[in-house]
């Protein structure tokens, strides 16, 4: 029925019942709106319990058994994966991912180990080497890091990201894209993020087209350390550029702006959009870090190699539930276990993940050699390359103040790819473009690159 809901959507928009070319295309997609209430806490609770009942998913546990330990847990992964790809005739690719970690040079990892991904890709029907991904961690751990023995359920920290990411596939599976969206479950985290490492290195390697990474750590705890209950926020980390930029890029950012512009800080933007757009009392916070103060996540190897990523996770960590040996000391109960979990929360989340995954695959690509220009001008002007993709409606400029977090001006261009904003002075605003296709799906939001050669401007 929801594949049948988006060709009646397609099918309206080729014969004119959509607006004129001219027009803008409505900015609430029906699709979305499904999406939005189609996860089920229900089976993110069965996921959960699943995962915690591996005992332990260290990555330096056993992986021989069929019922404790990482080994079994990965299977377990897979064998979801498949099952939900039966159920979209075949629409998942799911594989393992495999990678030798060596003992020399790395503290937490005693011996050779092998660190096991599992993906599971839905390849796009027009751009089936460009990827949008959710990842969750498969690995869990107690308060010594090297004791793959004693029981670590790991149930919020990182079996709700798993889960998240299990619930996610079941949801968008039931629709086709353009764009090609990835779910994976990473391995070997906490001792050092290798499994992110090293399916950022062969993305790289291999040239993968990644639009963005959600990175899901952490998505069912309200019940935070500093007293608060809250199941109505939660935080996106994502970093101000680049670490890969060069001297080019920092001198551009010095003189022109684009200090928190980055791609990914970008990416915390569409995610805080869509949520404001489509759910209902939930707020995205964006916090300007890489990550939680001194700590890591498995979306910082992909930035490492220069791709986009974010963190999303709860507002409110409780300490005495992460990498914990599971006790009672003076009243205190410690332990990640399943009782710290609220799993309406974990689906809000995941929902948010399947919204801005489905809305960035099915936007046309961003436009690419965005330039800008207007110093000492009463007018700010954009060129940018135009987009070939035949469901694309046309763009969209956006401004916000220098200060803002978010986008707070935008202005309907249709296919026009040469803009002058009249009477919009460049000096105090700053400026982004993106693509919209005929059903309004947007992309994320390109920041100039580059100057309008000096005689064009």
């Amino acid at each position: 029925m929801r594949r049948l809901t988006l060709a009646l959507i397609v099918l309206c928009a080729s014969k004119g019942m959509a607006q004129n070319e001219a027009d803008p295309p409505p900015q609430i997609l029906p699709m979305l709106m499904e999406i939005a209430t189609a996860t089920s806490p229900d089976r993110i609770e069965t996921d959960i319990k699943a995962l915690v009942g591996f005992g332990t998913r260290h990555t330096l546990s056993d992986t021989t058994s069929e019922t404790r330990g990482i080994g079994a847990a990965r299977r377990w992964i897979k064998a979801e994966f498949e099952r939900i790809s039966d159920d979209c005739d075949g629409c998942l690719e799911v594989s393992f991912q495999h990678s030798l970690v060596p003992a020399e040079g790395n503290r937490r990892i005693p011996e050779d180990t092998w660190v096991v991904n599992v993906l599971a890709v839905q390849r796009g029907t027009r751009y089936p080497n460009k990827f949008i991904i959710m990842s969750g961690d498969i690995d869990s751990r107690v308060s010594d890091p090297l004791n793959g023995e004693s029981d670590s359920p790991g149930a919020n920290d990182n079996a709700t990201g798993m889960a998240g990411a299990l619930e996610a596939a079941r949801v968008l599976s039931q629709y086709e894209f353009p764009t090609s969206i990835i779910y994976v479950g990473l391995s070997g985290e906490e001792q050092g993020l290798f499994g992110g490492k090293h399916m950022a290195a062969v993305a790289k390697e291999e040239g993968w087209d990644i639009i963005g990474v959600l990175n899901n750590d952490m998505i069912g705890n309200i019940h935070g350390i500093d007293g608060v209950v809250d199941n109505t926020t939660f935080r996106v980390f994502s970093e101000p550029t680049p670490a890969t930029a060069d001297e080019q890029q920092r001198v551009w950012n010095r003189f022109y702006g684009g200090e928190v512009d980055g791609p990914s800080r970008q990416l915390a933007r569409y995610v805080e959009k869509t949520t404001s757009t489509y759910m209902t009392n939930l707020r995205a916070i964006m916090i300007y870090r890489l990550d939680r103060f001194g700590r890591g996540g498995h979306h910082r190897p992909f930035n490492d190699e220069g791709f986009t990523g974010v963190r999303i996770m709860e507002t409110h960590e409780n300490y005495n539930h992460q990498h914990q040996d599971i006790r009672i000391e003076d009243g205190i109960e410690y332990g990640d276990v399943i009782e710290g979990v609220d799993f309406e929360y974990a689906a809000k989340l995941t929902a948010v993940n399947a919204l801005t995954m489905a809305s960035i695959a099915l936007a046309p690509p961003a436009p690419q050699g965005v330039m800008i220009g207007g110093a000492v001008r009463a007018s700010t002007r954009l060129v940018w390359d135009p987009i070939e993709d035949p469901n694309l409606a046309g763009y969209k400029v956006y401004w916000r103040d220098t200060t803002a977090p978010q986008w707070q001006y935008s202005r309907w261009v249709g296919t026009d790819t040469d803009i002058t904003l009249t009477n919009i002075i460049i000096d105090n605003y700053l400026f982004g473009v993106v693509s919209v296709s005929k059903e309004g799906a947007e992309s994320v939001v390109q920041f100039p690159g580059t100057l309008i050669p000096r005689g064009l401007r």
